[in-house]
């Protein structure tokens, strides 16, 4: 499923700098379905999986055993992994600052997408950067997309959302020259030289996005209740609806209502993904359960199918 924008905008590296997350792609890259597989039933208690173990069940996703090995590599080079050798069986684990950041991560994207009520009222962030910093400008794109704004002119983004604590705090660490942050309505205008605030999200590609998904998506719950999907199809499925999914709430931050056209997918593609998600954790675990024990000699502690719940409140 492409995207209507520059998925390098969406997903920022702006991670701390001793853990540096894989570049998101508009196919799933084996680093990041490393990332989602070892998020999605280690991220709470950091389990330990043998090395062999995450081998195996990236083969599942389609991930060359050599390719799954330098994956594995890298992501401990990145910052993102931890490892330790017992004999000779070795083992990796999610660090600490990955998984802070994964949770924090996963919490706000599935928080971002949510409707709220808004006041009529935008928040406008200008910019003014040299042509020739076009390294800085890019980095300054990609945060305020991560923050839930889109670009109404190159220098001017726009949130309807007002300016929480977390992201005065976000452009305030910024220091990319001259900034300015400001609330405002809109004047509406000649429709012939106007440019509605809203029309700096492409709506209609966005839209596409939500219909492509739960095309995609619709018929999974009803094999999932038939006790159709087990064992490797629900772990690869479940990785790949997250890595889907992920997106949509960045792509449409919580949009007013009133602002968009009627019959608006967001809240049916929300709750299809969960009904997805939670409804193979199960099936899922049991299978991760199944496959890091028999490459490790016993039951692995600490192997858990998070939900969407766990993940929306930061497992608090």
């Amino acid at each position: 499923m492409g995207s209507p924008y520059d998925i390098d905008e969406i997903f920022p590296q702006d991670v701390a700098e001793s853990v540096r997350l894989p570049r998101r792609q508009a196919g799933n890259s084996p680093q990041g379905l490393a990332v989602t597989l070892l998020a999605d039933y280690t991220l709470r208690s950091r389990a330990w999986l043998p090395s062999a173990a995450i081998v195996e069940l990236l083969a599942e996703a389609g991930v060359s055993p050599a390719g799954a090995r330098t994956a594995i590599s890298r992501l401990a080079r990145r910052g993102v992994l931890e490892g330790h050798r017992q004999g000779r069986r070795s083992s990796y684990r999610l660090t600490a600052a990955a998984a802070a950041f994964l949770a924090v991560g996963g919490s706000t994207i599935l928080s971002q997408g949510l409707a709220q009520p808004w006041d009529g009222q935008w928040t406008l962030v200008a910019f003014s950067l040299p042509q020739e910093e076009g390294t800085l400008r890019r980095g300054l794109r990609s945060q305020l997309r991560w923050m839930g704004y889109a670009p109404l002119y190159d220098g001017l983004w726009v949130s309807p959302h007002d300016l929480g604590e977390k992201t005065r705090a976000r452009l305030a660490e910024l220091t990319l020259g001259t900034l300015t942050v400001f609330r405002a309505r809109h004047v509406e205008l000649d429709a012939a030289i106007r440019r509605n605030p809203i029309d700096a999200w492409d709506t209609g590609g966005i839209a596409r996005q939500y219909e492509s998904f739960i095309e995609r998506w619709s018929a999974t719950p009803p094999r999932t209740r038939a006790g159709e999907i087990s064992g490797a199809e629900a772990v690869r499925a479940r990785t790949e609806v997250m890595n889907t999914y992920r997106r949509l709430p960045v792509l449409d931050p919580g949009l007013p209502d009133r602002l968009l056209p009627p019959g608006w997918l967001r809240e049916p593609a929300r709750e299809l993904f969960t009904t997805v998600y939670d409804g193979m954790a199960g099936a899922a675990e049991d299978h991760v359960r199944e496959v890091a024990g028999r490459h490790f000699g016993g039951a692995v502690p600490g192997i858990r199918a998070h939900a969407v719940a766990d993940l929306a409140a930061g497992f608090s």
